[in-house]
């Protein structure tokens, strides 16, 4: 590895459709600065990413800002990472926005900026919960739903800079329509903001988010029944994928991750029920949990290549 490839600090960032997430971190891991905002819609998204950067290198010392020389950001939606081209994201509401250039005139030193799940995929692959797997499918659930795939032990990369779009798998075809356009994708029923809308509906209640009803699932079944729907809707999007690649293990990250068994265990009973032919993968939670994008982006930001 050459000199280049070592630099360290490094600048992490990870777009997500709720939120921004941001840190200054060395080699060994270590944070020296960490924070959090909200994403605001369209373009304006940018400005928020580049005052979130400002921030952090306002409160690194000295010698930390000296040694910064590169960053890297993940983005979500269709990223053209060759251009530094923000192509577009539904969640976001975005379309060919410039990111790396403008952010590096900016802050003064190269940023790099890939598709996010692609970055959080290659770290739990590399580094978490599926390290030393060469067949491997990486599926993040939190306000979409997204993946990456590892077969063979290389990274598998899609066309216009897409990873694996598994929350637009048409599931229910006398679903909801969603944001793509089409009827019944598995984020209609699967993602953070589905499992929340469904129990509200179902129940009248008003909730935080799609964790509390991951709370209410011992007692409620009104719970039970809208988790079980989003289980059944992620298995059916992802079997032919399982079909077509036997994957040895899939991880789930993301926030909704963070249910742990509930998920997992239930993801692996389903696929268990519909595979025919291809053999059931283990079935695991991510390592890293919502910070999987994070540790990719500031593992991508020193070697600058995904391998």
């Amino acid at each position: 590895m050459t000199e280049a490839r070592e630099l360290d600090p490094v600048l992490a960032m990870d777009v997500g459709g709720t939120t921004i997430k941001a840190e200054i971190s060395d080699s060994a891991g270590r944070v020296e600065a960490a924070a959090t905002v909200p994403t605001p819609r369209g373009e304006r998204a940018l400005d928020a990413m580049a005052a979130l950067g400002d921030r952090l290198l306002t409160e690194v010392s000295d010698e930390t800002r000296a040694g910064l020389r590169r960053g890297a950001i993940g983005l979500p939606g269709i990223v053209d990472a060759a251009r530094s081209l923000a192509v577009f994201s539904s969640n976001i509401g975005w379309r060919d926005v410039s990111v790396g250039s403008r952010l590096q005139d900016r802050w003064g030193f190269p940023v790099l900026i890939e598709h996010d799940v692609i970055l959080a995929g290659w770290a739990e692959w590399r580094l978490g919960a599926g390290r030393g797997v060469d067949d491997v499918l990486v599926v993040n659930l939190g306000t979409g739903i997204s993946g990456a795939l590892a077969v063979g032990g290389r990274l598998v990369r899609g066309g216009a800079g897409q990873a694996g779009e598994y929350g637009h798998i048409p599931v229910r075809h006398d679903g909801r329509r969603c944001s793509c356009g089409n009827i019944g994708c598995v984020e209609t029923v699967a993602s953070g903001p589905s499992i929340m809308r469904a129990y509200r509906e179902r129940t009248g209640r008003d909730i935080d988010g799609a964790e509390a009803v991951f709370v209410a699932l011992p007692d409620d079944a009104h719970a039970r029944a809208v988790i079980d729907d989003a289980i059944d809707a992620l298995a059916d999007g992802l079997l032919g994928v399982v079909h077509a690649v036997c994957p040895q293990r899939i991880v789930l990250g993301g926030g909704l991750a963070g249910a742990g068994p509930v998920l997992s265990e239930g993801l692996r009973a389903c696929l268990e029920r519909l595979a025919r032919v291809a053999p059931v993968p283990q079935v695991v939670t991510g390592a890293f949990g919502a910070r999987a994008g994070l540790v990719g982006a500031a593992r991508y930001a020193r070697l600058e290549v995904l391998e």
